[in-house]
């Protein structure tokens, strides 16, 4: 990447950033955002290799929204920043959110065919259709070479595999499930399998 080129990425997070002021204080103190400028930072860090500036924003963000739960796309750079300024265990506590938010993201990461599960998936975010048109990182990406290899062996190990078998599980039934207690409890033992993790 170019001087130039950087210099373009770091105008347009400080465009972003003066918005999102600008809409804090046309609010009164309060974010709108409903143009979802928040979730536009981290991919210009990481295209900068700035993982540390992308850490900052990201514990803003937190502070910032902390009921905010992202996009799958946006917990997927949440992960990436967190394995490359050495926080693994943050990182593989985000990786399990991000593959709970959509599933297929890893399969399109590591280009291996996907296909529809036969499971519920409460919004649009959580779709096949959302991962293919939406996400863009690649495991071919040279700056990512470290984050893929971690990825792949923490995907494969004994506790994600269960994890992912479980939340697999839940999603199954709550597909067919009408009772309204039912999907309560099941809902809930999903948010606990994310947590616990």
């Amino acid at each position: 990447m170019t001087l130039k080129q950087q210099e373009r990425i770091q105008i347009k997070i400080k465009k972003i950033k003066a918005a999102l002021a600008a809409d804090k204080r046309y609010h009164g103190g309060y974010y709108d955002d409903s143009r979802g400028l928040r979730y536009l930072p981290p991919r210009h860090y990481i295209e900068l290799n700035d993982f540390t500036g992308g850490l900052r924003y990201f514990n803003w963000f937190k502070k910032t929204f902390p009921d905010d739960s992202g996009y799958p796309d946006f917990l997927f750079e949440w992960s990436i920043v967190l394995f490359k300024t050495g926080r693994l265990k943050e990182a593989e506590k985000k990786a399990c959110e991000t593959f709970c938010s959509n599933t297929y993201l890893f399969d399109i990461f590591f280009g291996k065919q996907t296909t529809v599960i036969d499971k519920w998936e409460g919004s649009n975010l959580e779709t096949k259709e959302y991962a293919d048109n939406y996400f863009t990182y690649s495991n071919k990406q040279e700056h990512l070479f470290d984050f893929a290899q971690w990825l792949e062996e923490y995907i494969s190990t004994e506790r994600f595999v269960k994890v992912s078998n479980t939340f697999f599980d839940i999603r199954k039934k709550l597909k067919s499930e009408d009772n309204r207690e039912i999907r309560r409890v099941l809902i809930e033992q999903e948010q606990k399998l994310i947590d616990y993790h």
